[in-house]
């Protein structure tokens, strides 16, 4: 028997491109439980496409909640309500009939808006070119174990690395702080041998960047962790500060 299904209000935010103004449309839908947060989108997609109107505009890729690509503000939460999930995961049955919904981009003066709930994230990629890598010759694969690394270490370092590059933490911080980010790419190779001899480096390159192009300054408020669907700690922030610090004295080549 086929389950009941939700009817939900849905306000989402229409924008045409980041020189106009945006505003909130509502919709009516009806959609089943086992719906994804994206399936749902998908299906008012196809009713308006089939009605002659403009499809909202809205960003994904695996649906696995593993390649970071979508994101969206949902009840004033980054992903939606539950912890430690991305949009993609989250499931229809996790609201109520007759539930209201307000649907939002991620705000933040570096993720202009595309349009409707796309936002421009390439400032993350900058910020990676300018030194989220190991640049040194690693020749072949090695044997395993080659290079002992303690449990706990590698663990932080994997930790760190499970980072998706989603922006959510962008989103949930009040300065639009990319410290989170930053940091966890920081970290996953500053743990490593193979991440020291660009450490200090990288730390002094990326947060130069990530300052560059518009982000706030870390608020110490934890958003960013409590809103982070893969529950990166910020630890990772506490560590990117020392070792920038560190940078400082042991840098010329950049300049903060």
């Amino acid at each position: 028997m086929e389950a009941k299904k939700l009817n939900l209000t849905l306000n989402i935010w229409r924008q045409k491109n980041n020189k106009s103004v945006g505003s909130f449309a509502a919709y009516k839908v009806q959609v089943s439980p086992d719906a994804s947060f994206l399936e749902m989108l998908d299906e008012l997609n196809n009713t308006l496409e089939l009605k002659g109107e403009e499809a909202i505009h809205f960003e994904s890729d695996c649906r696995e909640g593993i390649c970071g690509t979508c994101g969206l503000v949902i009840n004033g939460h980054a992903h939606g309500p539950l912890p430690k999930i991305a949009t993609c995961q989250l499931h229809m049955r996790n609201f109520k009939d007759g539930e209201t919904i307000w649907v939002e981009p991620f705000r933040a003066k570096a993720f202009p808006v595309i349009k409707d709930l796309m936002v421009d994230r390439s400032g993350f990629d900058e910020i990676l070119q300018a030194g989220g890598y190991v640049s040194i010759n690693t020749g072949g694969v090695p044997d395993g174990n080659a290079i002992p690394i303690q449990k706990e270490v590698s663990s932080l370092a994997m930790d760190a690395a499970a980072c998706i590059g989603c922006g959510a933490c962008v989103a949930s911080c009040k300065n639009a702080s990319a410290m989170l980010f930053v940091s966890a790419k920081v970290s996953q190779y500053a743990l490593l041998p193979q991440g020291q001899p660009e450490r200090y480096m990288r730390v002094e390159k990326m947060v130069k960047v990530m300052d560059d192009l518009g982000f706030g300054s870390c608020t110490n408020t934890y958003a960013c962790e409590a809103e982070c669907p893969k529950g990166i700690s910020v630890t990772n922030i506490a560590r990117m500060n020392r070792d920038f610090m560190i940078a400082k004295v042991k840098s010329k080549e950049v300049e903060a």
